[in-house]
């Protein structure tokens, strides 16, 4: 690289913080910044007598936006260097073996939302600062009032510096996004942006109504005799601040590596993002003793994770249909690995979806994947547009049948019973866990039943005979007995697997359950006033239902003649206890499993839901619970642990 080409980059990577830092709208992803700075910072170490003034190497942060009262940090808040892979922890943890023989390391979370200082006098919460530079950050003591995860007061009585991350987990960013879709405005691109953008507004009761979380992660100035940083941070969570999801000590390499694999494997099940693990040395005394770099605290490093967002173009709009008939956009783009995966599609919801981002065939796009959900596109970079992307249209035309499709607006559904795409996606559906749990009829052996003509509804799968099945390709003597064993198993299903199979708009598992309770296998002849009547029944579930029925009702006659479902016998009225006659929810990670503790609540004449309302009488909640709590708390719901909920029914 020149001289040229180096400031070339220089300017990008300015451009790029400024878009991110500063205006909170990324034009790139991670993994492209991180690589074009470890670029420049690579000629940098060569050419150290032609580093540009205004190179990002060489300050912390950005400058704090106008608009803002302007505050000092009692010390300096100092970034991380970036390592990530196992050979760079390994010359980090060398490099810190040369200052000290004897440093032990703490691990936790790399939280990926806000910096913020908070400043604390005689118990008191006097102060909150962001980042800003380092130095100097932006006073929003008013809107970090408003996070209720940050105590007002604290048992401490010096003066202490509390720094963390603002976060917002993934359900509430998810419903803030909603509720901006809902109201024409742009959407944030992630929880990070959402949660900068939130901490930041003018008015403080915006913040307050996005639930945002502090995640403490370090101290600043302060006047602890506590030689150990873990112990520090164990008594900043005593002083009432939430812990992380995980944290460990750890004694060399295989123990890092170890923990960092562990968060790397879990992160998807926590409730909010994290873009790596922060390493620190242990004992405070030996992180006096290795201090700093210009930029960086030399017992300190951040193992990042792989880029989960990516930069890519889309080649194809492609349309996929439903059991129900709703047509849904799929973007075809151009192949991405993110973690270990080759991703070539991203979901794209709805056609108003398509219209309100302008996603464009051709469009360079930053996709995010999330576990081993599909990817879905979070923002087009419009400045990378040349003028030959395509707008797409609304479809009128069923991409499978051919027929005249109907466009409810949101919704665009084919209306025809007989299209393939319905037919077969049905039966998939029929065949599911939550519904038959068929085992062996999955989505390739379904469509090969349907195209070879033995199958056009789930009616004919149980005529299906050996011989039959024996003739088509892939289909062995053993394959072929276990999907008829399955078949018949099936048979004497619960009543609410046999309601939820049949694949009724509106209806899910918790309706089925509900109309099977009140009505059993009669909830054919039930009237609209008595389904209205029903526990989290309402007029459009109720409508559907009854609209299901009419034009079905031979159908379903014929499906229950086969499978013979079976009535749920009468519950026996549970006696007396807290829980009885209650609304429960449960979120965060308990002792067992959900399903197993719902069971439990329900034996006692609860009712288990899975979202909060004012009607909630409890939420149970476990470790790493997330917005359901934050919304319990913020609607006076009673909140209990899992053992206090066991103490209660004992």
């Amino acid at each position: 690289m020149d001289q040229n080409a180096y400031l070339d980059n220089v300017k990008e990577l300015n451009k790029y913080a400024y878009h991110y830092y500063v205006l909170d709208d990324p034009i790139t992803t991670d993994d492209i910044y991180d690589r074009l700075y470890h670029k420049v910072l690579a000629y940098e170490e060569v050419n150290t007598e032609s580093i540009a003034e205004d190179s990002p190497t060489q300050r912390v942060g950005d400058v704090p936006l106008e608009g803002y009262e302007k505050a000092d940090h009692l010390s300096r808040m100092w970034s991380l260097e970036d390592i990530f892979d196992a050979d760079e922890l390994l010359k980090w943890l060398e490099r810190t073996a040369k200052r000290s023989e004897d440093a032990l390391f703490y691990c936790e979370p790399k939280y990926d939302g806000a910096s913020l200082n908070l400043v604390y006098a005689e118990g008191r919460l006097v102060q909150a600062v962001t980042r800003g530079n380092g130095l100097t950050g932006e006073l929003i003591t008013q809107n970090a009032r408003t996070i209720k995860s940050i105590p007002l007061t604290i048992a401490y009585d010096g003066r202490i510096e509390i720094r963390g991350e603002v976060v917002i987990f993934k359900e509430e960013f998810e419903r803030i996004n909603a509720d901006r879709a809902a109201n024409d405005e742009a959407l944030f691109a992630n929880p990070r942006n959402a949660a900068a953008g939130s901490l930041r507004q003018l008015d403080p009761r915006i913040t307050a109504k996005r639930n945002l979380v502090f995640l403490p992660y370090g101290i600043g100035e302060n006047e602890l005799d506590i030689p150990l940083l873990s112990a520090r941070m164990a008594y900043v969570y005593e002083l009432g601040f939430k812990k992380p999801p995980m944290r460990q000590e750890c004694r060399g390499f295989s123990e890092i590596e170890a923990f960092y694999q562990k968060m790397r494997d879990e992160r998807d099940d926590l409730s909010m993002m994290l873009d790596g693990m922060v390493i620190k040395v242990d004992q405070v005394e030996i992180q006096q003793e290795m201090g700093y770099t210009v930029k960086n605290p030399r017992w300190s490093v951040a193992y990042k994770f792989p880029a989960v967002e990516k930069l890519t173009k889309v080649k194809n709009i492609v349309l996929q249909v439903g059991r129900s008939g709703v047509v849904t956009p799929v973007a075809i783009v151009e192949p991405t690995h993110i973690e270990g995966v080759v991703v070539e599609r991203a979901t794209l919801h709805n056609f108003d979806e398509i219209e309100r981002k302008d996603i464009r065939i051709g469009d360079s796009v930053i996709i995010l994947r999330s576990g081993d959900v599909i990817p879905k596109i979070i923002k087009v970079i419009i400045p990378e547009r040349n003028g030959s992307e395509l707008k797409v249209e609304r479809p009128t035309q069923c991409p499978v049948c051919d027929s005249e499709l109907l466009d409810e607006g949101v919704l665009i559904k084919c209306q025809n019973l007989k299209c393939e795409a319905r037919v077969v996606n049905s039966i998939i559906y029929f065949a599911s866990k939550p519904c038959l749990n068929i085992d062996g009829l999955g989505e390739k052996i379904v469509e090969s039943l349907y195209q070879s003509g033995l199958v056009h509804s789930v009616i004919d799968l149980f005529s299906l005979r050996m011989e039959q099945l024996l003739e088509l390709d892939g289909f062995k003597e053993k394959r072929s007995s276990k999907l008829l064993d399955s078949l018949e198993q099936a048979k004497g299903c619960e009543c609410w697997r046999f309601v939820n199979a049949m694949g009724i708009e509106h209806i899910g598992e918790v309706a089925s359950k509900t109309l099977c309770d009140a009505f059993g296998l009669a909830f054919t002849k039930a009237s609209m006033e008595e389904l209205i009547a029903l526990d989290g029944i309402g007029e459009e579930m109720a409508g559907s239902l009854m609209e299901f029925i009419r034009v079905n009702r031979e159908h379903i006659a014929t499906l229950e003649e086969i499978l013979l479902p079976s009535i749920p016998e009468a519950k026996v009225e549970a006696s007396e206890n807290p829980f009885k006659g209650k609304i429960a929810v449960l979120t965060g990670s308990m002792s067992e499993s959900r399903g197993l503790i719902k069971e439990l609540l329900e034996g006692y004449g609860a009712k288990v839901s899975g979202s909060v309302s004012k009607k909630t009488d409890y939420l149970v909640f476990g470790d790493d619970a997330g917005s359901k709590y934050d919304k319990a708390v913020s609607l006076g719901v009673a909140t209990i642990t899992e053992a206090q909920m066991r103490t209660m029914l004992e």
